[in-house]
């Protein structure tokens, strides 16, 4: 009897870890569904002539102008319905808007304008859920690293971080810590291609021997992905200037 309860008792605390384990799984799987959202659009009009959708905060808008209608598509949607013409048009005030904003901007309009001509890509009503689709990923992608570039303007100290200035679609970090003994500015050029493959960077090294080759060396341990360049930040401190040299 003793026996029976005990290995109960051991397939119970099995259980308990698996049931653990699945929840932890689903927690994961949640947040990433979360992170990996795409849907960044909203429709803000569909007649029979156009339909217009808008991105970012309104900040993008789309605008599908539509062929004639199709005998016996009452409401203009049938799939192979053609499309004249797809315009893009960027509505941010830059002039008030932050300059992590225009950067965003300026990355989400060279995916677009890399794309050549749009409604060849969207000839008809069928290809246009994966304009939509295309469209989301790039300015998800953009919109959290705005988001990081704010998080770093705001809590840069953190990481020797002195001072985080952008310059068209080029952002400067300098850093500097009396502890490493070390102040340096680098500088990363940012493409709408981000998180997804490594940032050119250079190194204009004022105090101290931390130069592109230290830098380089970091860098390497820190894959791209979600929250790069954060990481890259993290990493830099931690690795280069956390501890004096």
């Amino acid at each position: 009897l003793c026996r029976e309860l005990s290995d109960l008792e051991t397939q119970n605390e099995e259980m308990l870890a698996q049931m653990n384990q699945l929840k932890e799984e689903e927690k994961s799987c949640q947040e990433q569904l979360e992170r990996y959202n795409f849907t960044e659009w909203e429709i803000t009009e569909w007649s029979e002539q156009q339909a217009v959708f808008n991105f970012l905060y309104d900040s993008v808008e789309l605008t599908v102008v539509f062929g004639p209608p199709i005998d016996g598509d009452a409401f203009g949607e049938d799939p192979s319905r053609k499309i004249v013409s797809l315009n893009f048009e960027s509505l941010l005030d830059e002039e008030k808007a932050p300059p992590s904003s225009c950067l965003v901007q300026r990355l989400i309009f060279q995916f677009i304008e890399s794309q050549g001509c749009w409604q060849e890509k969207c000839p008809t009503l069928y290809y246009l859920p994966q304009v939509l689709h295309d469209v989301s990923l790039v300015v998800s992608r953009c919109k959290i690293l705005g988001e990081e570039i704010e998080f770093l303007e705001r809590w840069g100290g953190k990481f020797n971080l002195l001072k985080t200035d952008i310059n068209d679609t080029k952002v400067k970090l300098l850093f500097s810590a009396s502890t490493a003994f070390a102040k340096f500015e680098l500088t990363l050029s940012l493409s709408a291609d981000y998180p997804s493959a490594a940032l050119p960077f250079t190194v204009q090294n004022q105090i101290g021997s931390i130069g592109e080759e230290e830098i380089s060396a970091a860098l390497s341990n820190v894959p791209v992905g979600y929250h790069y360049l954060r990481r890259m930040v993290s990493l830099i401190h931690q690795n280069l200037l956390q501890n004096p040299r």
